[in-house]
């Protein structure tokens, strides 16, 4: 269902011409997303691990009319992406993500992508109840309320949408934050054990 709404937003901007951006968090769901692109016959470029030395010149024409670019994790990233003459009356760069990230910095750098140096440009996420941040982060609880309120319907998506995102990347940044307290202390230990030692003779 996700995937419908994303390819029927990307047919509604496309049709006024303005260039539009698509964040995928995965090759697989950029090349899936390219696919179903392809079958509506509408030409876009992809930008994944595939094209690294291409990288830097298919997100600088990203702005360009009507041009359609998918990409993977800010790939590209610190390349402008200039509009093309005209766009910018159009109203800009339009920046789809189709699922949010366990930072919201990176969801947030994604969303910047689209009003570079006082540029317009909009931004949309079009997300769903069965996306990974999700079902990973989100209390069983909480996991077990949705399902019983047709949790893959969008509508409910977009009901308490925010709430569930803030909630499930909160909880993902804590998860990581206490990882890093774990190895930095795993780190000291063993630093400390073989100092104490000595080195082999």
């Amino acid at each position: 269902m996700k995937w419908a709404e994303v390819l029927k937003r990307i047919k509604e901007i496309h049709k006024s011409g303005r260039p539009i951006l698509v964040g995928t968090k995965s090759l697989a769901d950029s090349e899936h997303l390219s696919t179903l692109l392809s079958k509506a016959k509408l030409p876009h470029r992809v930008l994944n691990a595939k094209q690294d030395a291409r990288e830097a010149d298919i997100i600088a024409q990203a702005g360009q009319a009507g041009r359609i670019t998918v990409a993977t994790n800010m790939a590209g990233r610190g390349t402008d992406i200039r509009l093309a003459d005209g766009v910018a009356e159009r109203g800009g760069l339009h920046v789809i993500a189709t699922e949010r990230h366990e930072a919201g910095r990176i969801d947030r750098q994604l969303f910047g992508r689209c009003g570079r140096q006082g540029d317009p440009g909009s931004f949309e996420a079009i997300v769903s109840l069965q996306d990974e941040l999700l079902k990973m982060y989100l209390p069983v609880r909480m996991q077990r309320l949705l399902k019983n309120n047709n949790d893959s319907k969008e509508s409910s998506a977009g009901k308490w949408g925010r709430s569930l995102i803030r909630l499930a990347q909160y909880r993902a940044q804590r998860q990581h934050k206490q990882m890093r307290r774990d190895l930095l202390k795993a780190d000291e230990v063993l630093t400390n054990t073989l100092a104490f030692t000595g080195r082999a003779e």
